[in-house]
């Protein structure tokens, strides 16, 4: 049976790909075959090749295109998309193509402080200025619209008191690191189940 294949998309660093990268290397029947980025000087670009995974930069007509990026998951046959810290909407011909095929990280616990605009710094930022009294994360499939696909898992961290939007990024983050690998293999091997 042939393994599942998996693209992950990101725009900046690259933590969570890398950490979902290394977790995938050890499970058998899946594999990480493709990293795009909409950003060149994207540090996810050096983990890709520090990895040995083909990463491709993808320009702006490029990935506002569905039918291009369409063609570039059908060429590297990829059967599930993660977005792990991409910032650019995906066309809606597209999420249609691959509806429950494509999954994202968001760092709060959706519906809150999702939509768009609703990224990374800003997220934390609205967050601790709120006074909330906990954050988190959430993972979800992707549709047509920002931050609003079924959600798959959530994970919850009280915010401490005095915590700048550094510290609840860190906190954040470290779940992220800790489950997204994990569910991104699950969803994986139920793909694989259902074809």
């Amino acid at each position: 049976m042939p393994s599942t294949r998996i693209a992950i998309f990101a725009s900046g660093g690259g933590s969570n790909a890398e950490a979902i990268a290394r977790h995938i290397q050890s499970i058998d029947g899946i594999e990480i075959a493709l990293i795009c980025t909409n950003n060149p000087s994207a540090g996810v670009i050096d983990r890709a090749k520090r990895l040995g995974i083909p990463c491709e930069v993808l320009h702006k007509t490029q990935y506002r295109d569905g039918a291009f990026m369409q063609q570039l998951m059908e060429a590297n046959t990829i059967d599930l998309i993660v977005l792990a810290g991409y910032l650019k909407l995906i066309p809606s011909a597209f999420t249609r193509h691959y509806d429950h095929r494509i999954v994202n990280i968001h760092p709060a616990l959706l519906p809150a402080y999702g939509g768009k605009g609703m990224y990374g710094m800003n997220v934390h930022k609205a967050v601790i200025s709120s006074g909330e009294k906990a954050s988190g994360m959430t993972i979800h499939y992707v549709n047509e619209v920002y931050d609003e696909g079924e959600i798959i898992f959530q994970a919850q961290l009280l915010v401490e008191k005095g915590w700048s939007p550094e510290d609840l990024q860190q906190a954040v983050l470290k779940l992220e690191h800790k489950y997204f690998p994990t569910i991104v293999e699950e969803i994986a091997k139920n793909l694989k189940l259902k074809s």
